[in-house]
């Protein structure tokens, strides 16, 4: 897999290029936000440091969201929750906080990329709740006829949902089927994509909470 890594750090830069390339990766490292943006189609995922020289890794993040879905894992050592939340809603389909443990960066990278692929067959390939259309084999969502963009993420959460429409889905079912593994996805990660969606949809009804127990698309 191609992963194209933005930091300005030397010495962490030539840490995780090691430590990708002998996990079977092809790492290209990037100073600068605008070399993200100009050189992200060329990659597979984003490994996105938020304290870069010429623009801040959230501006780069918002930029690149509205012109692609690319896999963004930011690792970064800004831990506040409001530059997570910031992250997270801005399109990042995971938030690490440095200094990350390899093998758990390692496998957050494996689930980012294994959630966004293709839903599996066994699917079914249209989803509805009103008027709003979840095609699971297109990955298109339209409210009202029209198209609603959304994030890699968002759209992996509610397929998840659409997927089973009319069916109860736990939270825990959901993390591990979005995240990968629910002990290594971070709970609030759900809630805020979950947020988002909904503001996305407009559509309030469409997503249920299940109190005390996870979610329902439609029905």
């Amino acid at each position: 897999m191609h992963v194209l890594l933005a930091e300005d750090d030397d010495g962490v830069a030539g840490a995780l290029t090691e430590a990708l390339y002998e996990h079977g990766h092809l790492p290209t490292r990037v100073r600068r936000g605008e070399d993200v943006l100009a050189r992200h189609r060329q990659a597979d995922l984003l490994l996105l440091d938020l304290g870069l020289p010429d623009l801040d890794g959230l501006e780069v993040l918002r930029k690149l969201r509205a012109v692609s879905g690319l896999p963004v894992v930011v690792l970064t050592a800004r831990g506040d929750e409001r530059s997570v939340v910031r992250g997270l809603r801005l399109g990042a389909d995971d938030y690490l906080v440095k200094p990350v443990r390899l093998a758990e960066l390692l496998a957050r990278i494996e689930a980012v990329t294994r959630r966004a692929a293709t839903p599996t067959a066994a699917a079914p390939r249209t989803a509805r709740a009103g008027d709003v259309e979840v095609d699971l084999d297109a990955r298109r969502v339209t409210v009202g006829g029209a198209e609603v963009r959304l994030t890699t993420k968002e759209f992996a959460v509610l397929a998840a949902l659409a997927g089973r429409a009319g069916t109860a889905v736990s939270r825990q079912q959901l993390m591990d089927e979005v995240w990968g593994d629910a002990y290594l996805a971070v709970s609030r990660s759900l809630d805020v994509h979950l947020t988002q969606l909904r503001a996305k949809l407009g559509r309030p009804d469409v997503l249920t909470t299940i109190r005390g127990f996870g979610y329902r698309f439609g029905g």
